[in-house]
């Protein structure tokens, strides 16, 4: 796997939270707060800390923001902050700009400014989020105890179009696939829209197609390595 460059911007209780887990997992984090006992907090557990007003946009364009893969906008005590700090990381061209909410209208506002992925705390925890940013081909999970999980994610590349049985799930990757999930394009009252049902027990014959979604059961290190070797 490759490890990307994520910006946390905003290193609260939350923010520290989710950048301690991304250093974790092997990935360079760079934190960046106003507030300097925080960063004084966080700087030995992350690639670069440093304090910085994020709603300035100099100082940030001064940091090669659009070096990173994804920024995650955790502020959590300043909303202003939150929404002028992703507005300038947006207009500087980051790829992923992914911003905290709490509550609805904080929600519609961000939605509003153009922001697609919303972190709302009450409903997410950084655990979670971890893996999303790590490896966006992970929909959700569940966690459960001794490192197993159940994991909806994308069909890898290496998968699709072959069956289920030429996949074999359980003797080459140690995993169970639950169900699927699949999309159907539904013509209702003269127009087209999306639908998503779950197939059932799949057959061993059932081709996996590229709109699916997988649901499985494995540890971690399973479900990791079944991505890694079929993103081909």
């Amino acid at each position: 796997m490759v490890f990307n460059k994520f910006g946390v911007f905003g290193v609260g209780k939350y923010g520290t939270t989710i950048a301690k887990r991304l250093a974790e997992k092997g990935a360079q984090v760079f934190a960046f707060d106003v507030a300097e006992h925080k960063i004084e907090n966080i700087k030995n557990d992350v690639a670069y800390a440093v304090t910085l007003d994020t709603t300035d946009l100099k100082a940030l364009e001064a940091q090669n923001v659009t070096e990173l893969d994804a920024a995650v906008v955790a502020i959590g005590e300043n909303f202003e902050a939150t929404v002028l700090t992703a507005v300038h990381l947006m207009d500087l061209g980051v790829k992923r700009v992914i911003a905290r909410a709490s509550g609805r209208h904080q929600k519609l506002i961000l939605e509003k400014i153009g922001i697609k992925e919303i972190l709302t705390p009450e409903d997410e925890v950084a655990f979670v989020i971890r893996e999303k940013l790590i490896n966006p081909s992970i929909l959700s999970f569940l966690q459960l105890p001794d490192d197993y999980e159940i994991a909806e994610i994308k069909p890898p590349k290496g998968v699709i179009n072959r069956s289920i049985e030429e996949v074999d799930f359980r003797n080459k990757y140690q995993l169970t696939l639950v169900t699927m999930k699949r999309e159907y394009d539904i013509k209702k009252k003269g127009q087209y829209t999306i639908e998503q049902h779950v197939i059932g027990v799949p057959n061993s014959d059932t081709i996996i197609e590229s709109r699916d979604t997988l649901l499985v059961f494995g540890t971690a290190k399973h479900v990791q390595r079944f991505i890694d070797l079929n993103e081909v």
